[in-house]
């Protein structure tokens, strides 16, 4: 896809991070820009800075693990702007802890956003985008997955994330082949950041009461959100790079969008730990010193 003046992006978790920095890359190149976010305040402040550039915009707010808010959004852009050429399925959470220490609204929150958001805006959109293709040889579209670097490796006291982005990954790497079989004017990305300022290790402000653990965090909830604040602190890669690598991307029709490229070491490393049937790998081996503070916090007395 080359030709972005006058076309049509939508984009989940549009209100900040990522989404806030496509939508103004998409805004400058002319797009409509369709932006939604379950976070009414921000997806206000971010829809008037983009209605300020001269860009036609539709925002709406939606909780992305809701189905119905999903078609209904998709219902009010055909309506506004016809079948869109980009999707960004951005909106995500993040959560952290010992796996068995998730409780079942950590697991549907995480799965209900992460994974079903990106099931509903792929089932949404998708056909919409197959029928303007098979209407007009001209048209061309492209749909993105947020996924994560954790969608790859699996870092340890990450476990419900791990989970969810892994499914994105598989998701995002069927609906690319599936794609091919089909059309050639529609191709598909998969993004995969790893420590990027975006704010999602502040997601609780956004999650639903109804979802909200009983109980306090737990020891190890707390180690790992106080270990990925200090790492995304240390990031220079910003998320308006990172949507700037998305365009790039799309422009390219390049699957795999990563921020961090020489972080893949460890994920070759756990791709032959696969294929050589070999116990996994301590993912910190590069960084032992990460592994070392990660074990002795957890070990430590209560």
């Amino acid at each position: 896809m080359k030709n972005f003046q006058g076309r049509t992006a939508v984009i989940t978790g549009a209100g900040s991070g990522f989404g806030l920095e496509t939508s103004r890359i998409a805004a400058r190149r002319g797009m409509n820009v369709v932006m939604a976010d379950v976070q009414a305040d921000a997806l206000e402040r971010a829809a008037a800075e983009i209605e300020a550039t001269g860009a036609k915009v539709l925002a709406q707010r939606l909780d992305v693990s809701k189905a119905a808010d999903v078609e209904a959004l998709g219902r009010a852009v055909a309506s506004r702007f016809g079948a869109p050429h980009i999707v960004f399925n951005n909106a995500g959470v993040g959560a952290g802890g010992l796996i068995w220490e998730n409780t079942l609204a950590d697991w549907e929150w995480v799965l209900g956003v992460n994974v079903m958001g990106v099931v509903h805006g792929v089932r949404v959109f998708t056909p919409m985008m197959l029928e303007a293709a098979a209407k007009d040889t001209a048209y061309k579209g492209h749909i993105v997955n947020t996924a994560s670097m954790a969608g790859l490796v699996d870092m340890p006291n990450m476990g419900v994330y791990n989970v969810s982005k892994h499914a994105v990954v598989a998701l995002s790497e069927t609906l690319y082949q599936d794609l091919r079989l089909v059309t050639d004017q529609i191709g598909a990305s998969v993004l995969c950041p790893f420590f990027v300022p975006t704010g999602i290790t502040e997601s609780q402000r956004n999650r639903p009461d109804e979802l909200r653990a009983a109980n306090k965090l737990t020891r190890s909830q707390l180690i790992g959100k106080a270990m990925n604040d200090r790492a995304v602190a240390k990031g220079k890669v910003s998320a308006a790079d990172v949507a700037q690598f998305v365009f790039e991307a799309i422009e390219a029709d390049r699957f795999y969008i990563y921020s961090h490229p020489k972080a893949l070491g460890i994920v070759q490393t756990r791709l032959e730990d696969v294929v050589q049937a070999r116990n996994p790998t301590d993912p910190f081996a590069g960084r032992p010193e990460i592994g070392a503070e990660l074990r002795a916090a957890l070990r430590a007395p209560n």
